[in-house]
């Protein structure tokens, strides 16, 4: 009897690893091949970058004026200041003096009718004078003057949706280097599932898409009762193969601060986990088998070498997958500015499994209350 229970546990422990083999194989060498186009593109194409704040004074001062000062020919910026009680409305009273192409929407509290991001943005869109729509998040940065100008090329090829990409600074604090790492394994999943014609969520920080396909869906109405998902539900409803493009060129990038305590990381972590149990059945599926069999993987390896059943064989197949890890991997982490982070991939692959069934779990059960 323990013998058939060994030679089955072992046999899920070989599926487990074939399940790996094709995420890597099938989706995420994709991304190794992709290159984005080195060239600055020629775009005329009017563009509305919108921003929801929430009393975010001091970041609309230090990286509102990066986003005004892009080098595009035409384009607006919108700020929706949401009911802020800081001083963010004296510092865009005092912007709009200076960049005539700044336009602010004000949002007041009201006792009876509680607002949410998506009724902000939603306001910014109706605002909006151009077809053609950037978002960002007040706490961002793009990494060059040339951000518009790259991401709104793509709707020259006729997208509707832009996927763009948005890492974490690297810092000294004992989270980061896990939170950076994270943030790129999810990129590599939602940007390869696109570039193999089966997009499922985008990055609110640096995200852009028609008006057109916004109020030709009714905008977020379907899941306007939560709280989450203005950015990957959207893109999870309505990005198609033909629809939908990615743009990963380093000026592109968006970058933000990563949460620097474990309490903060959690509230936002479960806020995101919340909206994946509405996503399409088939990408629940697709993300799901990814969790579980990389998760159970490493449960059944740990118990071959603990009880020692094919030791060798089991760790056999474990490097085998950890060197195709690291071919496949070295080259992507490079393109999303994570080189460094390459080398905590036996560790830290180990933990984001357990971190991916943990969250989902959580976020089956809680929902979260507020945006901000």
């Amino acid at each position: 009897m323990e013998t058939y229970l060994h030679n089955v546990l072992f046999i899920l422990f070989q599926l487990c690893f074939m399940v790996q083999l094709y995420y890597l194989i099938s989706n995420h060498s994709r991304l190794t091949r992709y290159k984005p186009m080195e060239q600055l593109p020629e775009v005329l194409i009017p563009v509305s970058v919108i921003i929801s704040a929430r009393n975010e004074a001091k970041n609309l001062a230090e990286n509102l004026p990066l986003i005004l000062q892009q080098n595009y020919p035409d384009f607006e910026v919108i700020v929706i200041n949401d009911c802020s009680y800081d001083s963010s409305d004296m510092i865009l009273q005092d912007m709009q003096r200076e960049y005539p192409h700044l336009k602010v929407v004000t949002i007041t509290e009201h006792d009876r009718f509680k607002t949410g991001k998506k009724f902000a943005l939603t306001l910014g869109i109706k605002a909006a004078k151009n077809e053609y729509l950037l978002f960002t998040d007040a706490d961002c940065k793009p990494a060059s003057v040339n951000w518009i100008t790259r991401m709104a090329a793509n709707f020259s090829t006729g997208a509707q949706i832009v996927l763009g990409y948005s890492p974490y600074y690297k810092t000294n604090n004992f989270l980061n280097p896990f939170v950076r790492f994270e943030t790129i394994k999810t990129a590599i999943n939602y940007l390869s599932a696109t570039l193999n014609g089966n997009p499922y969520m985008g990055i609110g920080r640096n995200l852009a898409y028609t008006k057109k396909l916004f109020f030709s869906n009714k905008g977020f109405a379907s899941h306007m009762h939560v709280i989450s998902g203005d950015d990957d539900l959207f893109v999870n409803q309505h990005a198609t193969a033909d629809n939908t493009i990615i743009e990963i060129h380093p000026e592109t990038f968006i970058y933000t601060s990563a949460k620097t305590t474990l309490t903060s990381w959690y509230r936002q972590k479960k806020r995101h986990m919340g909206v994946g149990k509405l996503y399409k059945n088939k990408h629940r599926r697709m993300l799901s088998f990814d969790a579980m069999s990389g998760f159970i993987f490493y449960i059944l390896l740990i118990l071959c070498l603990v009880f020692k059943y094919e030791p060798l064989l089991a760790l056999g197949l474990f490097a085998f997958r950890l060197i195709l890890q690291l071919i496949i991997y070295s080259k992507i982490f490079k393109k999303l500015n994570g080189k460094d982070l390459i080398w905590y991939l036996p560790f830290f692959d180990l933990i984001y499994y357990m971190y991916l069934n943990v969250f989902g779990l959580i976020g089956t059960f809680l929902k979260t209350t507020q945006w901000k």
